[in-house]
């Protein structure tokens, strides 16, 4: 048996001693509340689908260990490497996500996957962590030098993927990676010009898809005024949350789960907090908040431009998605159809927030170069 001392020099012993344990218990802890609020949420849900009882319970088992898997192997990576493999699954996702135009099958208007037997593949999940890094990295690299023209690869790499999202159409993921590009931008430090101009495409861009995209200005003309359309599933939520109370109606007492469409996925949180009760909400809240804080007074304490930045990118990333969802569920932004991190089912969300967080996870080790000038980290990175 091999006693993790940190005398011990194995790979493994390093990985032990010099990751963020505290952080991977957060995650774990939410993967384990995703088991939990998937099995009270999703039976009715395979019930109306004519489907078996645990239907979405066991497809989302399947997902666990290879998650577990990625998350963890992914973490041994060095910064090197994290790079390496982003750049890999970028590019390898964009060509997926050109075969979703092609030849994938188009569900509630938007053609975002890609069949592969009874298995469903989401590229743009993958995508989103790979671009942070990438991102993150030719900032870094056009700041150390300016031979490198960081900056505009950065802008091509995000006119890239935001395109293919446009053209599926997934807006809501467009926002969420505009929103991390513009968060990187403005931590890299750029001009007034810039921040100007990016706003102002932002707001054109917002402008033109409630203008010219149907579904986009009918849920915001839905928040903005409830009577002007259809509010079911918002007013369901509310009412669910409402009712669970503090301590919630009890685990498989709720009713929202039997009538939502969308109770395993963008409107678990409403069927946790009503059978679960609000303490539940708040603590699943305080996990994200954990990790959220903890992973930025990490990146704040490196001294390496890139690290700090897809640290930083990572972690808005998730915890913007995070938000987003839960805001929705409390009707506090328009509908964005954007699923709850490790909470809501789906294998391709579970997959490519594994990947993501064990790039979070390696990039986040106490390495024995951590406190070193960044002329020198580099000779490691």
């Amino acid at each position: 048996m091999i006693r993790l001392s940190r005398a011990n020099k194995s790979q493994l012993a390093e990985w032990w001693w010099t990751i963020d344990r505290w952080t991977v218990l957060a995650i774990l802890a939410l993967i384990a509340l995703g088991v939990v609020f998937t099995l009270a949420a999703s039976p009715a849900v395979a019930n109306r689908l004519s489907l078996d009882t645990f239907h979405f319970v066991y497809r989302q088992a399947v997902f666990l260990v290879p998650a577990l898997l990625i998350m963890f192997g992914v973490s041994f990576c060095d910064a090197r490497q994290v790079r390496r493999l982003a750049g890999l699954v970028f590019f390898g996702g964009l060509v997926l996500m050109l075969g979703t135009l092609l030849i994938g099958p188009e569900i509630k208007g938007a053609t975002r996957w890609l069949s592969f037997g009874r298995f469903s593949l989401q590229p743009s999940e993958f995508v989103k962590p790979a671009f942070v890094i990438l991102a993150a990295w030719m900032f870094a690299e056009g700041a150390r030098t300016k031979r490198v023209p960081g900056v505009a690869i950065a802008l091509l790499l995000y006119a890239m993927f935001v395109t293919l999202l446009v053209l599926q159409p997934d807006f809501g993921q467009a926002s969420l990676v505009t929103l991390v590009f513009g968060g990187l931008f403005f931590m890299v430090g750029i001009s007034w010009v810039w921040i100007v101009g990016l706003g102002a495409l932002g707001i054109g861009a917002a402008m033109a898809a409630y203008r010219m995209v149907p579904h986009v200005a009918s849920r915001v003309d839905r928040f903005m005024d409830p009577a002007s359309g259809d509010t079911y599933q918002i007013d369901r939520a509310m009412e669910a949350v409402q009712a669970g109370g503090l301590f919630g109606m009890g685990p498989g007492e709720g009713s929202v789960k039997l009538i939502l469409p969308d109770a395993h996925t963008d409107f678990v949180f409403a069927v946790a907090t009503e059978e679960f009760g609000v303490l539940a909400g708040l603590i699943i809240i305080g996990l994200f908040a954990f990790i959220v804080i903890r992973t930025l007074v990490r990146a704040l304490e490196e001294t390496d431009l890139f690290v700090q930045l897809a640290v930083s990118g990572l972690t808005l990333l998730i915890g913007a998605q995070a938000l987003i969802n839960l805001s929705v569920n409390l009707n506090l932004m328009p509908a964005k159809g954007m699923t709850l991190p490790f909470i809501s089912y789906g294998g391709s969300s579970l997959l490519a927030l594994a990947l993501a967080t064990g790039m979070l996870l390696s990039l986040t080790r106490r390495r024995v170069h951590a406190g070193a000038r960044p002329t020198e980290w580099r000779a490691y990175a």
